[in-house]
């Protein structure tokens, strides 16, 4: 019986599986532990099958570690493909630029165990950076799987009396398959992170807002640890520009998720008048450095796209009706 999985999507990552591969091979704790390691290459180009393949020739018999691969990119794509390949009811879930502390797999278990009702839990998430993030770097770190918190929670009591939700970022989440099968549906509406585009975060609050509606209970634990391994094209303009546009447009489907059809109609005027108040009020406090602040100018990126997120949606409707 296996105990636990870790799940490790790549796309065109021959040069970066190595090194997480030996942080899982230094994990502490795990003796009474029975687990395994898959590699999911979801539609890569470059070598990546070749290196895992030989490291899988290399493995020690500690844990098995298997090579899967998934041809529709995007990850919850690759996310279905682990659900569907795993042995175990407990899988967390890596990136290939994730880098596990030494007793990640353990405390990830251990809190799967004592907390019976967690679909879904993750950790604190620290950046590794190849360059000296910009300024005021700080007010958008979370939408990049940054989180450091020195307390465990449950985000349902969290916010048990808001609509305003902040869900655990996706690296480093650990899934519980049974709340993965009872929530999440065959298809998320959102499944375009590949090769091209930029950001993990909207499937990531797709899939998590399916089990939190589900009754799941969704937790940060302290005591899970990674390091996010950040490269500097990841603060230049074109860039952040584009991640945050991305992030923006899947406003309106992540929304929605909480409400009935009929609730829609009513609800959705109220956001996008609130919408429109947040780019107007940010525009007035950073007009004169919005040309020269990155970080402001993806704020601002991100307000806009998630004020025009309703109509971008029905208009891709209406062309796929046509």
């Amino acid at each position: 019986m296996v105990n636990f999985t870790v799940a490790i999507s790549t796309y065109n990552g021959e040069n970066r599986i190595v090194d997480i591969l030996e942080k899982l091979q230094s994990q502490i704790g795990t003796e009474e532990i029975s687990w395994e390691i898959l590699i999911i290459d979801n539609n890569s180009t470059d070598k990546i099958a070749e290196v895992v393949k030989e490291q899988i020739s290399n493995s020690s018999e500690v844990y098995p570690l298997k090579y899967c691969f998934e041809h529709e990119q995007g990850l919850a794509f690759a996310r279905r493909c682990a659900i569907r390949e795993a042995k175990s009811d407990l899988i967390g879930f890596l990136d290939d630029d994730n880098l596990p502390y030494p007793n990640w797999v353990a405390e990830a278990y251990k809190f799967g165990q004592t907390h019976v009702r967690a679909g879904a839990y993750g950790g604190q998430i620290h950046g590794k950076f190849e360059v000296e993030p910009p300024p005021e770097f700080e007010r958008i770190a979370r939408f990049f799987a940054l989180i450091e918190e020195n307390k465990t929670y449950c985000y349902n009591e969290k916010y048990k009396h808001t609509q305003k939700k902040m869900f655990p970022p996706g690296a480093g989440i650990v899934i519980r398959k049974q709340a993965w099968l009872e929530s999440v549906p065959e298809r998320q509406k959102i499944t375009g992170v590949s090769g091209e585009s930029l950001s993990t975060k909207p499937e990531d609050i797709e899939m998590l807002s399916y089990i939190f509606y589900a009754g799941w209970e969704l937790w940060f634990n302290k005591d899970m640890n990674i390091d996010h391994k950040i490269p500097k094209s990841r603060f230049e303009r074109n860039y952040i520009i584009r991640f945050f546009q991305g992030v923006g447009l899947s406003r309106y489907q992540t929304r929605m998720i909480a409400y009935e059809p009929w609730q829609k109609f009513f609800v959705l005027p109220a956001y996008i008048i609130n919408d429109l108040l947040k780019v107007m009020i940010h525009f007035m406090k950073y007009r004169n450095v919005i040309t020269t602040d990155i970080v402001s100018a993806g704020e601002m990126e991100l307000l806009l796209n998630i004020f025009m997120s309703p109509f971008y949606q029905w208009k891709n409707i209406l062309i796929r009706k046509h």
